[in-house]
């Protein structure tokens, strides 16, 4: 049964209805274009045919109940009085409330069940994906125009101050704004999206090490301080004001892992922006290279890879249907990324599935994915 009916016939045994609304919010995968969202850089995200999903109808008052099939629990709060809860996915919920709320928007309470097919902790941002769901429920039930660039916003400040990781806006501004059968370039800075087309006859590939990281606890807020300080250097606001000619003039001025990590990211923004170049033009070839040199820049320069993403990536480089490939998220396990012939893809992800298990011992998940819409009401 898919997770659209599965939310659906779970809400009607529970309520005895059918619900007011059904809302899906999509997780992503980031073709190129990785830890330059929080550099005020771009990033070239698509959002998957995984998603969240909320089946749902206004209640009385102020309380939210949300009942989680894929958690075997139930959470209810009332939204004059938003407590956190740590470690629990109901504090995703309770964070795009309070952010919601501290931005303005003037909440209604809803009874729901939710479930999601976004592997979690694979960095395909099942956490994004939890939380423009439930801003597009809270939307449904108010009654408001759905405005990405806003709702993003408030999903990012409640990962950032709520739950207490410092991402970027990229995954919530994929979730709330993607366009299927596109990916969607994203201005980091002043929140601008372009689309631009998926080069025809290729398929996007989702490679699972099946390893996971910790996004609080890992390296990631440590990367971020190192941009930073490599921005103050260059007295500007972001390393997005920084050319690849002025990064290597001043090579000798900086810290030696510091002009590694900003050589990773400067060179990235322009990578990001030449791969739309060439998908414009469907130079499938040329993309795949850009995502190689992603990769290669990620393991060596920002050193956030693994030995799992490195074998993965390397094993399907090697596959004759491949014309490039990355890790992709934050690095320090999940997925990587490929763009695959779509007729070959099915053997693709068979063959690079039994490399991988044969190298690692692990038993990954290999995704086929399409590119589909942002976050929307789907009944």
């Amino acid at each position: 049964m898919t997770v659209d009916r599965q939310v659906v016939q779970a809400f009607e045994e529970r309520f005895g209805a059918a619900p007011a609304f059904v809302v899906r919010a999509p997780g992503r995968v980031n073709l190129i274009g990785e830890h330059t969202d929080y550099n005020d850089g771009f990033v070239l995200p698509l959002a998957i045919d995984r998603a969240a999903w909320i089946a749902l109808r206004p209640a009385a008052g102020r309380a939210v109940t949300v009942h989680s099939l894929d958690f075997g629990e139930v959470d209810t709060f009332d939204l004059d009085r938003v407590a956190p809860q740590p470690g629990s996915w109901a504090n995703y919920v309770r964070g795009v409330a309070w952010a919601l709320q501290q931005r303005g928007h003037a909440l209604a309470g809803w009874e729901g069940v939710l479930a999601g097919d976004v592997p979690l902790g694979a960095g395909l941002s099942s956490s994004a994906a939890l939380e423009m769901a439930v801003a597009r429920a809270f939307a449904a039930v108010g009654d408001w125009p759905w405005d990405p660039p806003a709702m993003a916003l408030s999903g990012q400040m409640a990962e950032n101050k709520w739950v207490g990781v410092n991402t970027g806006i990229m995954d919530q501004m994929i979730s709330a704004a993607g366009v299927a059968g596109h990916a969607l370039l994203i201005d980091c800075r002043s929140l601008e999206t372009t689309s631009i087309p998926l080069p025809a006859g290729y398929a996007v590939v989702v490679l699972d090490t099946a390893t996971r990281r910790g996004l609080a606890g890992s390296a990631y807020n440590e990367r971020r301080s190192q941009c930073e300080a490599a921005a103050r250097h260059f007295g500007v606001k972001a390393l997005r004001d920084v050319s690849v000619s002025q990064l290597e003039a001043a090579q000798a001025d900086l810290d030696p892992l510091i002009y590694r990590r900003a050589r990773h990211v400067v060179t990235e923004n322009a990578r990001v922006l030449q791969a739309c170049d060439e998908m414009r033009t469907g130079n499938a070839l040329e993309l795949g290279r850009l995502l190689d040199a992603s990769h290669a820049s990620l393991r060596d320069d920002f050193q956030v890879s693994s030995r799992e993403l490195d074998a993965f990536v390397e094993i399907a480089a090697a596959h004759g249907a491949c014309v490039g490939a990355r890790m992709t998220g934050a690095g320090f396990g999940g997925c990587a990324v490929a763009l695959v012939e779509d007729e070959g893809s099915p053997a693709f992800a068979r063959s690079v599935a039994a490399g991988y298990m044969a190298r690692t011992g692990l038993s990954p998940r290999v995704y086929v994915c399409r590119a589909t819409n942002g976050a929307e009401i789907v009944a």
